[in-house]
């Protein structure tokens, strides 16, 4: 391609082969999301605000087992809040990933119309021996053999869903089997039994947990039905991962969307944190929406990435009120 040629756009909707990968292995690898400057610039705010990672040095705050290939022999991994609350500058990169172009036909095509941002974003950073995170997750729980309906993943009509989907934008490192990181077991999200003794420490059956090579700018989205984890790290380049989580219209796992920080009464307004919302585009402000029906007004992203309002008919909208005396039923 020329240096001036206008590169092709992003796909409108999930390819056959983009599904078929995540159905059979419950995670994709999606290349070149961000460009380099884009991940510069996350970067570069990371730096300038990482001074307020907090450490996760208590040991009821470890994630994984000592002496286990997870535990790793640094520092504990540090967790940096605050990245949709920064300034528009800082900020901007993180905030465009909501309604990414290359993103969204996946988040539709995983999620559903509707697909909605479930937790608090943030960044998740490791030194060099950084501890990792014993695997974790499953429809059918790792650990208990237990359905886990809220992180579900499933494949009906030819529509594969998950409950919660895991987003990983990877901004420093190379994540893969030499230097650790992100992992993760393919095919787990259609496990039905609980993991053999030694496995979710990586102690046991090793072969079968898998790193997926990805650089900066990857992402890498996973159904939290698929058991994951992260291996210590094992880079002298320090880690930087900022994850998100996502779900479809209806479903909701994490509960800041409540608004208030959940000490006392539960939030009477549903609304993220104020600074969510400065410089969103119609698009990215759809995402922050509350879990609720597409048909009762909730703004949908379309193909060409515009929003259309899902709705009912005047009637019925005029009728709910006559009889519920509220918009809402």
């Amino acid at each position: 391609m020329a240096d001036d040629a206008v590169p092709p756009p992003p796909p409108a909707a999930m390819s056959d082969s983009e599904r078929y990968l995540f159905d059979l292995n419950g995670f994709l690898v999606v290349r070149g999301v961000l460009s380099p400057d884009e991940v510069a610039a996350c970067n570069a705010a990371i730096t300038a605000h990482a001074d307020e990672a907090v450490a996760r040095s208590d040991p009821a705050l470890r994630n994984a087992a000592g002496g286990s290939s997870m535990y790793g022999d640094g520092p504990p991994r540090l967790d940096l809040g605050g990245i949709l609350e920064w300034d528009a500058g800082e900020s901007r990169v993180f905030k465009s990933v909501l309604a990414h172009p290359r993103l969204r036909p996946l988040f539709a095509g995983i999620l559903g119309k509707g697909y909605r941002l479930d937790h608090i974003p943030f960044v998740l950073m490791n030194n060099r021996g950084g501890e990792g995170f014993a695997l974790h997750g499953g429809t059918v729980d790792c650990v208990t053999g237990e359905y886990s309906p809220d992180l579900a993943y499933s494949c009906r009509a030819g529509q594969v869903r998950t409950s919660l989907l895991g987003c990983n934008v990877i901004l420093s490192g190379e994540h893969g089997p030499d230097n650790g990181g992100f992992c993760v077991v393919p095919g787990s999200h259609k496990s039905n039994f609980a993991m053999p003794p030694g496995m979710v420490d990586g102690n046991e059956h090793g072969e079968y947990i898998v790193n997926p090579v990805a650089g900066p700018g990857d992402v890498v989205l996973f159904s939290e039905g698929t058991v994951h984890g992260a291996r210590a790290w094992r880079s002298d380049v320090q880690r930087r991962t900022a994850l998100y989580r996502f779900a479809p219209a209806t479903c909701a796992y994490g509960r800041s969307y409540f608004g208030g920080d959940g000490d006392g009464e539960r939030g009477t307004t549903t609304a993220w944190p104020a600074r969510f919302y400065e410089g969103l585009s119609e698009a990215e402000a759809a995402v922050l929406e509350p879990p609720y029906a597409n048909r009762l007004d909730r703004p949908n992203i379309v193909e060409d990435g515009t929003v259309e309002l899902t709705t009912r008919s005047e009637r019925k909208r005029r009728h709910d009120r006559e009889v519920f005396r509220t918009k809402y039923f």
